[in-house]
Protein backbone atom coordinates (compact mmCIF):
# COMPACT_ATOMS: atom_id res chain seq x y z
CA UNK A 1 0.00 0.00 0.00
CA UNK A 2 1.68 3.42 -0.41
CA UNK A 3 2.01 5.77 1.79
CA UNK A 4 2.18 9.42 2.24
CA UNK A 5 5.90 9.42 3.62
CA UNK A 6 6.31 7.32 0.16
CA UNK A 7 6.07 10.16 -2.24
CA UNK A 8 6.67 13.12 0.46
CA UNK A 9 9.44 15.81 -0.62
CA UNK A 10 9.07 14.23 -4.45
CA UNK A 11 7.84 16.44 -7.02
CA UNK A 12 5.83 15.33 -9.71
CA UNK A 13 4.81 17.41 -13.29
CA UNK A 14 1.97 15.58 -15.56
CA UNK A 15 1.30 17.09 -18.86
CA UNK A 16 -2.53 17.22 -19.83
CA UNK A 17 -3.67 18.01 -15.79
CA UNK A 18 -6.20 20.11 -15.81
CA UNK A 19 -8.96 17.34 -16.29
CA UNK A 20 -9.31 13.45 -16.64
CA UNK A 21 -7.01 10.82 -16.27
CA UNK A 22 -4.59 13.69 -15.59
CA UNK A 23 -6.20 15.14 -12.96
CA UNK A 24 -6.68 12.38 -11.49
CA UNK A 25 -2.54 11.30 -11.52
CA UNK A 26 -1.65 14.67 -9.52
CA UNK A 27 -4.96 14.49 -7.32
CA UNK A 28 -2.99 10.79 -5.81
CA UNK A 29 0.41 12.00 -6.04
CA UNK A 30 -0.78 14.37 -3.49
CA UNK A 31 -2.91 12.39 -1.19
CA UNK A 32 0.75 10.33 -0.80
CA UNK A 33 2.58 13.73 -0.14
CA UNK A 34 3.96 14.92 -3.63
CA UNK A 35 4.32 18.38 -4.95
CA UNK A 36 2.96 18.65 -8.39
CA UNK A 37 3.71 20.66 -11.22
CA UNK A 38 0.26 20.51 -13.50
CA UNK A 39 -0.18 22.17 -16.85
CA UNK A 40 -2.51 22.47 -19.91
CA UNK A 41 -3.44 24.50 -22.65
CA UNK A 42 -6.89 25.68 -20.40
CA UNK A 43 -6.03 27.80 -17.40
CA UNK A 44 -9.37 27.71 -15.79
CA UNK A 45 -9.59 23.56 -15.36
CA UNK A 46 -5.77 23.95 -14.06
CA UNK A 47 -6.79 26.66 -11.80
CA UNK A 48 -10.20 24.62 -10.41
CA UNK A 49 -7.64 21.55 -10.37
CA UNK A 50 -5.21 23.49 -8.03
CA UNK A 51 -7.77 24.78 -5.28
CA UNK A 52 -8.69 21.20 -5.35
CA UNK A 53 -5.27 19.82 -4.71
CA UNK A 54 -4.48 22.79 -2.51
CA UNK A 55 -7.44 21.40 -0.14
CA UNK A 56 -6.23 17.80 -0.04
CA UNK A 57 -2.72 18.89 1.13
CA UNK A 58 -4.47 21.03 3.72
CA UNK A 59 -5.85 18.31 4.82
CA UNK A 60 -3.22 16.09 5.47
CA UNK A 61 -0.51 18.79 6.08
CA UNK A 62 1.50 17.30 4.17
CA UNK A 63 3.74 20.63 3.04
CA UNK A 64 3.44 19.94 -0.37
CA UNK A 65 2.96 22.01 -2.93
CA UNK A 66 1.08 22.69 -6.19
CA UNK A 67 2.56 25.20 -9.31
CA UNK A 68 0.65 25.72 -12.15
CA UNK A 69 1.88 26.22 -16.42
CA UNK A 70 -0.86 27.66 -18.23
CA UNK A 71 -1.35 27.66 -22.02
CA UNK A 72 1.25 24.86 -22.50
CA UNK A 73 0.91 22.92 -25.40
CA UNK A 74 3.04 19.76 -24.95
CA UNK A 75 3.64 19.95 -28.86
CA UNK A 76 4.43 23.36 -28.79
CA UNK A 77 7.99 23.37 -28.35
CA UNK A 78 8.61 26.78 -27.36
CA UNK A 79 6.03 26.92 -24.30
CA UNK A 80 7.67 23.51 -23.20
CA UNK A 81 11.12 24.53 -23.59
CA UNK A 82 10.06 27.93 -21.73
CA UNK A 83 8.45 26.24 -19.16
CA UNK A 84 11.20 23.54 -18.23
CA UNK A 85 13.55 26.41 -18.55
CA UNK A 86 11.73 28.07 -15.56
CA UNK A 87 11.70 25.58 -13.56
CA UNK A 88 15.65 25.13 -13.76
CA UNK A 89 16.57 28.93 -13.56
CA UNK A 90 14.54 28.46 -10.03
CA UNK A 91 16.29 25.47 -9.19
CA UNK A 92 13.44 23.44 -9.01
CA UNK A 93 13.81 19.72 -9.36
CA UNK A 94 11.43 16.79 -10.41
CA UNK A 95 11.40 13.49 -9.52
CA UNK A 96 8.63 11.96 -11.95
CA UNK A 97 7.44 13.52 -15.31
CA UNK A 98 4.08 11.74 -16.51
CA UNK A 99 3.21 12.19 -20.04
CA UNK A 100 -0.08 11.79 -20.07
CA UNK A 101 -1.37 14.37 -22.33
CA UNK A 102 -3.29 13.13 -25.55
CA UNK A 103 -6.51 14.28 -27.89
CA UNK A 104 -8.32 11.74 -29.84
CA UNK A 105 -7.27 13.16 -32.96
CA UNK A 106 -9.29 12.62 -36.23
CA UNK A 107 -12.23 9.77 -35.89
CA UNK A 108 -12.53 9.13 -39.38
CA UNK A 109 -11.12 6.51 -42.46
CA UNK A 110 -7.33 7.34 -43.32
CA UNK A 111 -8.17 8.22 -46.78
CA UNK A 112 -10.81 11.11 -45.29
CA UNK A 113 -8.39 12.33 -42.45
CA UNK A 114 -6.89 15.54 -43.22
CA UNK A 115 -3.40 15.45 -43.28
CA UNK A 116 -3.02 18.22 -40.74
CA UNK A 117 -4.56 16.84 -38.29
CA UNK A 118 -2.73 13.88 -38.77
CA UNK A 119 0.40 15.77 -38.25
CA UNK A 120 -1.35 17.74 -35.33
CA UNK A 121 -2.14 13.77 -33.83
CA UNK A 122 1.72 12.57 -34.19
CA UNK A 123 2.82 16.07 -32.74
CA UNK A 124 0.72 16.26 -29.40
CA UNK A 125 0.83 12.34 -28.51
CA UNK A 126 4.61 11.43 -29.99
CA UNK A 127 6.27 14.57 -30.20
CA UNK A 128 4.67 16.11 -27.06
CA UNK A 129 5.54 12.67 -25.07
CA UNK A 130 9.40 12.95 -26.80
CA UNK A 131 10.24 16.66 -26.46
CA UNK A 132 8.46 16.61 -22.48
CA UNK A 133 10.86 13.65 -22.02
CA UNK A 134 13.91 15.52 -23.47
CA UNK A 135 13.60 19.10 -21.47
CA UNK A 136 12.63 17.42 -18.14
CA UNK A 137 16.47 16.09 -18.16
CA UNK A 138 17.31 19.49 -17.34
CA UNK A 139 15.82 18.99 -14.01
CA UNK A 140 15.19 15.24 -13.37
CA UNK A 141 17.73 13.85 -10.44
CA UNK A 142 19.23 10.33 -10.97
CA UNK A 143 16.42 7.99 -9.62
CA UNK A 144 14.00 9.85 -11.98
CA UNK A 145 11.39 7.98 -13.59
CA UNK A 146 9.69 8.82 -16.95
CA UNK A 147 6.18 7.24 -17.02
CA UNK A 148 4.47 7.21 -20.71
CA UNK A 149 0.95 6.66 -20.98
CA UNK A 150 -0.19 4.99 -24.02
CA UNK A 151 -3.27 2.96 -25.54
CA UNK A 152 -3.62 -0.92 -25.57
CA UNK A 153 -4.92 -0.31 -29.25
CA UNK A 154 -1.66 -0.48 -30.78
CA UNK A 155 -0.73 -4.23 -30.48
CA UNK A 156 -1.50 -7.17 -27.91
CA UNK A 157 1.40 -9.37 -28.32
CA UNK A 158 5.19 -8.67 -29.38
CA UNK A 159 4.77 -7.87 -32.86
CA UNK A 160 1.04 -8.61 -32.65
CA UNK A 161 -1.06 -5.43 -34.00
CA UNK A 162 -4.40 -4.35 -32.79
CA UNK A 163 -6.24 -2.65 -35.55
CA UNK A 164 -7.91 0.40 -34.86
CA UNK A 165 -10.14 1.71 -37.73
CA UNK A 166 -10.89 5.53 -37.99
CA UNK A 167 -7.67 6.56 -35.80
CA UNK A 168 -5.08 5.93 -38.12
CA UNK A 169 -2.69 8.79 -36.86
CA UNK A 170 -3.69 8.11 -32.96
CA UNK A 171 -2.31 4.28 -33.61
CA UNK A 172 0.93 5.19 -35.48
CA UNK A 173 1.86 7.76 -32.40
CA UNK A 174 0.49 5.41 -29.93
CA UNK A 175 2.81 2.56 -31.64
CA UNK A 176 5.82 4.75 -31.56
CA UNK A 177 5.46 5.86 -27.87
CA UNK A 178 6.13 2.31 -26.52
CA UNK A 179 8.99 1.95 -28.62
CA UNK A 180 10.24 5.35 -27.16
CA UNK A 181 9.77 4.75 -23.65
CA UNK A 182 12.07 1.33 -24.43
CA UNK A 183 14.55 2.90 -26.46
CA UNK A 184 14.69 5.56 -23.25
CA UNK A 185 15.64 3.34 -21.08
CA UNK A 186 18.79 2.28 -23.10
CA UNK A 187 19.41 5.79 -23.28
CA UNK A 188 19.11 7.07 -20.29
CA UNK A 189 20.73 4.00 -18.09
CA UNK A 190 23.95 6.13 -17.46
CA UNK A 191 21.85 9.10 -16.00
CA UNK A 192 19.96 6.28 -13.75
CA UNK A 193 16.23 7.37 -15.03
CA UNK A 194 13.63 5.19 -15.79
CA UNK A 195 11.50 5.11 -18.58
CA UNK A 196 8.41 3.10 -18.61
CA UNK A 197 4.77 2.88 -20.48
CA UNK A 198 1.25 1.63 -19.26
CA UNK A 199 -0.99 1.12 -21.64
CA UNK A 200 -4.22 0.63 -18.87
CA UNK A 201 -6.92 -0.23 -21.52
CA UNK A 202 -10.38 1.45 -21.72
CA UNK A 203 -10.81 4.20 -19.12
CA UNK A 204 -13.98 5.60 -18.02
CA UNK A 205 -14.03 9.12 -19.58
CA UNK A 206 -15.74 12.16 -21.68
CA UNK A 207 -13.52 11.50 -24.28
CA UNK A 208 -14.44 7.64 -24.82
CA UNK A 209 -18.47 8.00 -24.54
CA UNK A 210 -18.66 11.84 -26.31
CA UNK A 211 -16.48 12.08 -28.41
CA UNK A 212 -14.44 8.57 -29.80
CA UNK A 213 -17.39 5.92 -29.68
CA UNK A 214 -20.14 8.71 -31.52
CA UNK A 215 -17.91 9.49 -33.76
CA UNK A 216 -16.69 6.09 -35.06
CA UNK A 217 -20.39 5.24 -34.96
CA UNK A 218 -20.92 8.31 -37.43
CA UNK A 219 -18.11 7.64 -39.38
CA UNK A 220 -19.68 4.09 -40.57
CA UNK A 221 -23.28 6.06 -41.82
CA UNK A 222 -20.61 8.41 -43.28
CA UNK A 223 -19.46 5.59 -45.03
CA UNK A 224 -22.28 4.09 -46.52
CA UNK A 225 -24.63 6.96 -46.41
CA UNK A 226 -27.94 6.52 -44.88
CA UNK A 227 -31.35 6.30 -46.23
CA UNK A 228 -31.12 8.90 -48.84
CA UNK A 229 -28.40 11.35 -47.61
CA UNK A 230 -25.17 10.98 -49.52
CA UNK A 231 -21.95 10.15 -47.81
CA UNK A 232 -21.05 14.14 -47.52
CA UNK A 233 -24.72 15.18 -46.27
CA UNK A 234 -24.51 12.61 -43.48
CA UNK A 235 -20.97 14.01 -43.03
CA UNK A 236 -22.20 17.53 -43.06
CA UNK A 237 -25.69 16.42 -40.58
CA UNK A 238 -23.17 14.39 -37.81
CA UNK A 239 -20.90 18.00 -37.35
CA UNK A 240 -24.71 19.28 -36.32
CA UNK A 241 -26.22 15.91 -34.63
CA UNK A 242 -23.00 14.70 -32.74
CA UNK A 243 -23.33 17.45 -29.60
CA UNK A 244 -26.56 16.74 -28.95
CA UNK A 245 -25.87 13.35 -27.98
CA UNK A 246 -26.54 12.89 -24.08
CA UNK A 247 -28.96 16.36 -23.88
CA UNK A 248 -32.38 16.59 -22.95
CA UNK A 249 -35.08 15.71 -24.93
CA UNK A 250 -35.91 19.00 -25.50
CA UNK A 251 -32.51 20.27 -26.80
CA UNK A 252 -32.20 17.09 -28.48
CA UNK A 253 -35.56 18.04 -30.75
CA UNK A 254 -35.14 21.36 -31.19
CA UNK A 255 -30.97 20.77 -32.57
CA UNK A 256 -32.41 17.97 -35.27
CA UNK A 257 -35.04 20.92 -35.73
CA UNK A 258 -32.29 23.40 -36.31
CA UNK A 259 -29.90 21.01 -38.13
CA UNK A 260 -33.05 19.89 -40.34
CA UNK A 261 -33.71 23.48 -41.21
CA UNK A 262 -29.77 24.52 -42.44
CA UNK A 263 -29.60 21.31 -44.66
CA UNK A 264 -32.78 22.27 -46.39
CA UNK A 265 -31.62 25.22 -47.12
CA UNK A 266 -28.55 24.20 -48.19
CA UNK A 267 -29.35 20.90 -50.08
CA UNK A 268 -32.75 21.98 -51.13
CA UNK A 269 -34.34 18.80 -49.60
CA UNK A 270 -37.49 18.84 -47.30
CA UNK A 271 -36.96 19.84 -44.39
CA UNK A 272 -39.65 18.03 -42.35
CA UNK A 273 -38.35 14.88 -44.12
CA UNK A 274 -35.04 15.74 -42.88
CA UNK A 275 -35.87 16.09 -39.41
CA UNK A 276 -37.29 12.22 -39.39
CA UNK A 277 -33.87 11.17 -41.19
CA UNK A 278 -31.91 13.02 -38.75
CA UNK A 279 -33.61 11.31 -35.61
CA UNK A 280 -33.13 8.18 -37.22
CA UNK A 281 -29.67 9.13 -38.17
CA UNK A 282 -28.72 10.49 -34.45
CA UNK A 283 -30.43 7.26 -33.12
CA UNK A 284 -28.66 4.77 -34.75
CA UNK A 285 -25.31 7.18 -34.42
CA UNK A 286 -26.20 5.88 -30.20
CA UNK A 287 -27.14 2.41 -30.25
CA UNK A 288 -23.86 1.51 -32.45
CA UNK A 289 -21.81 3.72 -30.02
CA UNK A 290 -23.60 2.00 -27.41
CA UNK A 291 -22.59 -1.15 -29.01
CA UNK A 292 -19.52 -0.65 -29.86
CA UNK A 293 -18.61 -0.12 -25.90
CA UNK A 294 -20.48 -3.16 -25.08
CA UNK A 295 -18.42 -5.21 -27.09
CA UNK A 296 -15.21 -3.71 -26.17
CA UNK A 297 -15.99 -4.61 -22.38
CA UNK A 298 -16.87 -8.21 -23.03
CA UNK A 299 -13.57 -8.14 -24.12
CA UNK A 300 -12.26 -7.46 -20.13
CA UNK A 301 -12.55 -10.54 -17.52
CA UNK A 302 -14.68 -8.34 -15.61
CA UNK A 303 -16.43 -6.63 -18.38
CA UNK A 304 -15.27 -3.55 -16.38
CA UNK A 305 -13.69 -0.59 -18.03
CA UNK A 306 -10.86 1.03 -15.14
CA UNK A 307 -11.86 4.23 -13.44
CA UNK A 308 -9.40 7.41 -13.67
CA UNK A 309 -8.28 6.82 -10.14
CA UNK A 310 -7.17 3.05 -10.91
CA UNK A 311 -5.25 4.20 -13.84
CA UNK A 312 -3.62 6.51 -11.44
CA UNK A 313 -3.19 4.13 -8.34
CA UNK A 314 -1.16 2.33 -11.18
CA UNK A 315 1.00 4.96 -12.45
CA UNK A 316 2.01 6.11 -8.27
CA UNK A 317 2.99 2.03 -7.83
CA UNK A 318 5.12 2.51 -11.19
CA UNK A 319 6.96 5.42 -9.69
CA UNK A 320 7.47 3.22 -6.45
CA UNK A 321 11.69 2.85 -6.41
CA UNK A 322 11.81 -1.11 -6.55
CA UNK A 323 8.97 -1.45 -8.55
CA UNK A 324 10.32 0.72 -11.55
CA UNK A 325 13.54 -1.20 -11.28
CA UNK A 326 12.31 -4.29 -12.38
CA UNK A 327 10.16 -2.87 -15.01
CA UNK A 328 12.30 -0.23 -15.92
CA UNK A 329 11.79 -0.26 -19.97
CA UNK A 330 8.55 -2.12 -20.26
CA UNK A 331 5.15 -1.29 -21.36
CA UNK A 332 2.84 -2.26 -18.36
CA UNK A 333 -0.11 -4.15 -19.27
CA UNK A 334 0.24 -5.34 -22.36
CA UNK A 335 -3.51 -7.71 -22.66
CA UNK A 336 -5.31 -6.65 -20.30
CA UNK A 337 -8.04 -6.89 -22.82
CA UNK A 338 -8.50 -9.67 -24.42
CA UNK A 339 -8.61 -8.88 -28.11
CA UNK A 340 -8.76 -11.05 -31.17
CA UNK A 341 -6.38 -10.55 -33.39
CA UNK A 342 -5.35 -11.96 -36.98
CA UNK A 343 -1.80 -13.00 -37.70
CA UNK A 344 -0.84 -9.00 -39.08
CA UNK A 345 3.03 -9.58 -39.59
CA UNK A 346 4.56 -12.15 -40.98
CA UNK A 347 8.12 -12.95 -42.27
CA UNK A 348 8.58 -14.01 -45.95
CA UNK A 349 5.37 -13.45 -48.17
CA UNK A 350 4.13 -16.32 -49.79
CA UNK A 351 5.48 -17.11 -53.34
CA UNK A 352 3.14 -16.01 -56.21
CA UNK A 353 3.59 -16.68 -60.19
CA UNK A 354 6.01 -14.14 -61.67
CA UNK A 355 3.47 -10.86 -62.56
CA UNK A 356 3.96 -9.76 -65.65
CA UNK A 357 4.05 -6.01 -65.78
CA UNK A 358 3.61 -5.06 -69.21
CA UNK A 359 1.43 -2.04 -69.67
CA UNK A 360 1.69 -1.27 -66.43
CA UNK A 361 3.55 1.18 -64.29
CA UNK A 362 5.45 1.32 -60.97
CA UNK A 363 6.12 4.19 -59.17
CA UNK A 364 8.59 4.71 -56.50
CA UNK A 365 8.67 7.95 -54.26
CA UNK A 366 12.08 8.08 -52.73
CA UNK A 367 13.65 9.17 -49.54
CA UNK A 368 16.66 7.46 -49.41
CA UNK A 369 19.49 7.81 -46.51
CA UNK A 370 22.91 6.51 -48.37
CA UNK A 371 23.88 4.18 -51.14
CA UNK A 372 22.18 1.20 -49.93
CA UNK A 373 18.96 2.79 -50.70
CA UNK A 374 19.97 3.91 -53.70
CA UNK A 375 21.05 0.16 -54.85
CA UNK A 376 17.56 -1.09 -53.21
CA UNK A 377 15.91 1.01 -55.40
CA UNK A 378 17.89 0.30 -58.59
CA UNK A 379 17.39 -2.98 -58.09
CA UNK A 380 13.25 -3.24 -57.61
CA UNK A 381 13.63 -0.79 -60.37
CA UNK A 382 15.02 -3.00 -62.72
CA UNK A 383 13.23 -5.84 -61.43
CA UNK A 384 9.97 -4.12 -62.61
CA UNK A 385 11.59 -3.10 -66.21
CA UNK A 386 12.32 -6.97 -66.66
CA UNK A 387 9.07 -8.33 -66.40
CA UNK A 388 8.04 -5.80 -69.06
CA UNK A 389 6.52 -2.94 -66.45
CA UNK A 390 7.85 0.96 -66.85
CA UNK A 391 9.19 3.00 -63.62
CA UNK A 392 9.04 6.54 -62.39
CA UNK A 393 10.80 7.76 -59.72
CA UNK A 394 10.24 10.71 -57.40
CA UNK A 395 13.08 11.42 -55.66
CA UNK A 396 12.87 13.75 -52.27
CA UNK A 397 14.79 16.92 -52.33
CA UNK A 398 16.07 16.18 -48.90
CA UNK A 399 18.11 12.56 -50.80
CA UNK A 400 21.82 13.27 -50.54
CA UNK A 401 22.92 14.95 -54.24
CA UNK A 402 25.18 11.81 -55.27
CA UNK A 403 21.92 9.58 -54.03
CA UNK A 404 19.89 11.24 -56.50
CA UNK A 405 22.55 11.43 -59.39
CA UNK A 406 23.00 7.32 -58.72
CA UNK A 407 18.92 6.94 -59.30
CA UNK A 408 18.50 9.51 -62.12
CA UNK A 409 21.35 8.08 -63.93
CA UNK A 410 19.75 4.68 -64.62
CA UNK A 411 15.76 5.57 -64.55
CA UNK A 412 13.35 8.19 -65.12
CA UNK A 413 13.54 10.67 -61.99
CA UNK A 414 12.39 13.82 -60.96
CA UNK A 415 13.82 15.47 -58.01
CA UNK A 416 9.98 16.39 -56.27
CA UNK A 417 9.06 17.45 -52.71
CA UNK A 418 7.39 14.28 -51.64
CA UNK A 419 6.47 16.24 -48.39
CA UNK A 420 4.12 18.19 -50.51
CA UNK A 421 0.45 16.41 -51.06
CA UNK A 422 -0.33 18.89 -53.88
CA UNK A 423 3.49 17.52 -55.34
CA UNK A 424 3.05 14.34 -54.94
CA UNK A 425 -0.66 14.32 -56.34
CA UNK A 426 0.92 16.36 -59.31
CA UNK A 427 3.76 13.69 -60.07
CA UNK A 428 1.28 11.00 -60.12
CA UNK A 429 -0.94 11.95 -62.55
CA UNK A 430 1.77 12.96 -64.78
CA UNK A 431 3.20 9.21 -64.49
CA UNK A 432 -0.32 8.04 -65.10
CA UNK A 433 -0.53 10.30 -68.23
CA UNK A 434 3.30 9.31 -69.77
CA UNK A 435 3.22 6.05 -68.58
CA UNK A 436 -0.50 4.55 -68.48
CA UNK A 437 -2.20 2.62 -65.49
CA UNK A 438 -0.46 3.10 -61.91
CA UNK A 439 -0.09 -1.05 -60.99
CA UNK A 440 1.38 0.36 -57.39
CA UNK A 441 3.37 3.12 -55.69
CA UNK A 442 6.16 2.28 -53.54
CA UNK A 443 7.32 4.31 -51.12
CA UNK A 444 11.40 3.84 -49.77
CA UNK A 445 11.63 5.62 -46.60
CA UNK A 446 15.57 5.11 -46.41
CA UNK A 447 17.17 4.19 -43.31
CA UNK A 448 17.52 5.51 -39.82
CA UNK A 449 20.37 8.16 -40.22
CA UNK A 450 23.49 6.97 -37.40
CA UNK A 451 22.48 8.61 -34.09
CA UNK A 452 24.55 8.70 -30.39
CA UNK A 453 20.91 8.84 -28.98
CA UNK A 454 17.57 10.48 -29.95
CA UNK A 455 17.21 11.93 -26.27
CA UNK A 456 20.05 14.24 -27.86
CA UNK A 457 18.47 15.16 -30.47
CA UNK A 458 17.34 18.93 -31.54
CA UNK A 459 13.60 19.13 -31.96
CA UNK A 460 14.35 20.05 -35.40
CA UNK A 461 16.22 17.17 -35.91
CA UNK A 462 13.54 14.86 -34.03
CA UNK A 463 10.99 16.42 -36.56
CA UNK A 464 12.79 15.71 -39.31
CA UNK A 465 13.06 11.93 -38.20
CA UNK A 466 9.09 12.04 -37.92
CA UNK A 467 8.49 13.72 -41.21
CA UNK A 468 10.90 10.90 -42.88
CA UNK A 469 9.47 7.99 -41.29
CA UNK A 470 6.00 8.75 -40.60
CA UNK A 471 3.91 11.90 -42.07
CA UNK A 472 5.67 11.74 -45.56
CA UNK A 473 4.88 8.13 -45.82
CA UNK A 474 1.10 8.70 -44.74
CA UNK A 475 1.00 11.65 -47.09
CA UNK A 476 2.22 9.69 -50.31
CA UNK A 477 -0.18 6.41 -49.38
CA UNK A 478 -2.91 8.91 -49.07
CA UNK A 479 -2.34 10.46 -52.67
CA UNK A 480 -1.69 6.98 -53.91
CA UNK A 481 -5.14 5.91 -52.59
CA UNK A 482 -6.88 8.98 -54.03
CA UNK A 483 -5.10 8.25 -57.17
CA UNK A 484 -6.22 4.79 -57.23
CA UNK A 485 -9.87 5.88 -56.97
CA UNK A 486 -10.12 9.79 -57.63
CA UNK A 487 -12.92 11.40 -54.99
CA UNK A 488 -13.06 8.83 -52.35
CA UNK A 489 -12.07 10.70 -49.72
CA UNK A 490 -15.64 12.52 -50.25
CA UNK A 491 -17.27 9.54 -51.18
CA UNK A 492 -16.07 6.12 -49.60
CA UNK A 493 -18.51 4.68 -51.49
CA UNK A 494 -16.28 4.89 -54.76
CA UNK A 495 -13.82 2.05 -53.21
CA UNK A 496 -15.97 -0.56 -53.29
CA UNK A 497 -13.71 -3.50 -55.10
CA UNK A 498 -11.49 -1.07 -56.05
CA UNK A 499 -8.03 -1.88 -57.19
CA UNK A 500 -4.67 -0.88 -55.99
CA UNK A 501 -1.37 -1.56 -54.30
CA UNK A 502 0.83 0.92 -52.10
CA UNK A 503 3.69 -0.87 -50.27
CA UNK A 504 6.28 1.25 -47.33
CA UNK A 505 9.73 0.02 -47.60
CA UNK A 506 12.01 0.56 -44.24
CA UNK A 507 13.22 1.52 -41.87
CA UNK A 508 15.42 -1.11 -41.90
CA UNK A 509 16.86 -3.07 -38.56
CA UNK A 510 20.75 -2.07 -38.49
CA UNK A 511 23.37 -4.67 -39.71
CA UNK A 512 26.61 -5.84 -38.18
CA UNK A 513 28.09 -8.03 -35.79
CA UNK A 514 27.95 -5.35 -32.73
CA UNK A 515 24.63 -3.84 -33.38
CA UNK A 516 23.60 -2.36 -29.85
CA UNK A 517 20.43 -2.46 -27.95
CA UNK A 518 19.90 0.52 -28.69
CA UNK A 519 20.13 1.03 -31.65
CA UNK A 520 17.95 -1.20 -32.95
CA UNK A 521 15.52 0.46 -30.00
CA UNK A 522 15.74 3.65 -32.16
CA UNK A 523 14.56 2.33 -35.16
CA UNK A 524 11.75 0.59 -33.49
CA UNK A 525 10.46 3.86 -32.56
CA UNK A 526 9.88 4.21 -36.42
CA UNK A 527 8.64 1.01 -36.93
CA UNK A 528 6.53 0.76 -34.36
CA UNK A 529 4.34 3.43 -36.04
CA UNK A 530 4.58 1.85 -39.16
CA UNK A 531 2.87 -1.27 -38.30
CA UNK A 532 -0.27 -0.14 -36.70
CA UNK A 533 -0.41 2.61 -39.22
CA UNK A 534 -0.53 -0.11 -41.80
CA UNK A 535 -2.78 -2.81 -39.94
CA UNK A 536 -5.44 -0.17 -39.33
CA UNK A 537 -5.57 1.47 -42.49
CA UNK A 538 -5.87 -2.10 -44.26
CA UNK A 539 -8.77 -3.03 -42.10
CA UNK A 540 -10.70 0.09 -43.21
CA UNK A 541 -9.52 -0.94 -46.76
CA UNK A 542 -10.98 -4.12 -46.85
CA UNK A 543 -13.62 -4.36 -44.10
CA UNK A 544 -15.19 -0.98 -43.85
CA UNK A 545 -14.89 0.11 -47.81
CA UNK A 546 -14.79 -3.27 -49.02
CA UNK A 547 -11.71 -2.63 -51.39
CA UNK A 548 -9.33 -4.59 -53.04
CA UNK A 549 -6.71 -1.73 -52.43
CA UNK A 550 -3.82 -3.09 -49.99
CA UNK A 551 -1.23 -1.50 -48.26
CA UNK A 552 1.66 -2.94 -47.32
CA UNK A 553 5.02 -2.13 -45.13
CA UNK A 554 7.87 -4.29 -45.56
CA UNK A 555 10.59 -3.84 -42.80
CA UNK A 556 14.08 -5.54 -44.08
CA UNK A 557 16.76 -6.32 -41.71
CA UNK A 558 17.11 -9.41 -38.85
CA UNK A 559 17.52 -9.15 -35.20
CA UNK A 560 20.74 -11.08 -35.73
CA UNK A 561 22.18 -8.44 -37.63
CA UNK A 562 22.20 -10.10 -40.99
CA UNK A 563 22.21 -7.99 -44.21
CA UNK A 564 18.54 -7.21 -45.81
CA UNK A 565 17.99 -9.19 -49.19
CA UNK A 566 16.78 -6.98 -51.75
CA UNK A 567 15.49 -10.41 -53.57
CA UNK A 568 13.15 -11.03 -50.88
CA UNK A 569 11.59 -7.21 -51.07
CA UNK A 570 11.31 -8.15 -54.79
CA UNK A 571 9.14 -11.01 -54.17
CA UNK A 572 6.87 -8.95 -51.65
CA UNK A 573 6.36 -6.62 -54.67
CA UNK A 574 5.29 -9.92 -56.88
CA UNK A 575 2.98 -10.70 -53.99
CA UNK A 576 1.73 -7.35 -53.22
CA UNK A 577 0.14 -6.46 -56.74
CA UNK A 578 -1.36 -10.25 -56.83
CA UNK A 579 -4.99 -11.76 -56.61
CA UNK A 580 -3.81 -13.58 -53.09
CA UNK A 581 -2.67 -10.50 -51.27
CA UNK A 582 -6.19 -8.85 -50.80
CA UNK A 583 -7.32 -12.06 -48.77
CA UNK A 584 -4.14 -11.82 -46.84
CA UNK A 585 -4.55 -11.03 -43.21
CA UNK A 586 -0.95 -10.22 -42.69
CA UNK A 587 0.19 -6.83 -44.39
CA UNK A 588 3.68 -6.36 -42.38
CA UNK A 589 6.52 -8.38 -44.02
CA UNK A 590 9.64 -8.61 -41.53
CA UNK A 591 11.06 -10.15 -44.73
CA UNK A 592 14.66 -11.13 -43.89
CA UNK A 593 13.67 -12.81 -40.39
CA UNK A 594 13.72 -16.42 -39.85
CA UNK A 595 11.00 -16.54 -36.96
Amino acid sequence: MLSMSKFQGKTALITGSGTGIGQAIAKKFVENGASVIILGRRREPLEETSKMLEGIIAQINSGATVKIFSGVDVADEDAMTAMFDTLKNENSTIDFIVNNAGVSGPVTCFPNSPLDDFKSTIGIHLTGTFWGSVQSLKVMKEGGKIITISTFFTEERPLEQRPYRFRSPYTASQGAKNRLAEAMSWELTDKGIISIATNPGPVHSDRIYKTVYPKAASEFMRVSGFEDLTPEQVDAANKELLPLLGEDENVVKEGIANAAQKLSQENGIDAEKLNTTFTNLLNKIQYIAEKVQNNTSHMIANQEFLSQSQVAESVLNLCDDEISKIINGKVIPGDRVFYPVKPHIGTTTPNVHQPDFSGKSIVFTIDATDQIDSERVQFLAKHVENNGGKVACFISESTPKEIQDSISNAFHSHIVNIKNPDEVEKWLNTAKTNLGEILAVVHVTGKLPEISKLTELSRSKWEDLIEKFITTPATVAQRALEQFVPGGAKDPRLYKDATGAFMIIGPDLPSGRKVSGTQRAQVEVFRGALRPFTTTVNQELSDVLKSKIRLFTILPGSVTGSEPNNENISQALNFLVSDSATSSSEVTFCVDELR
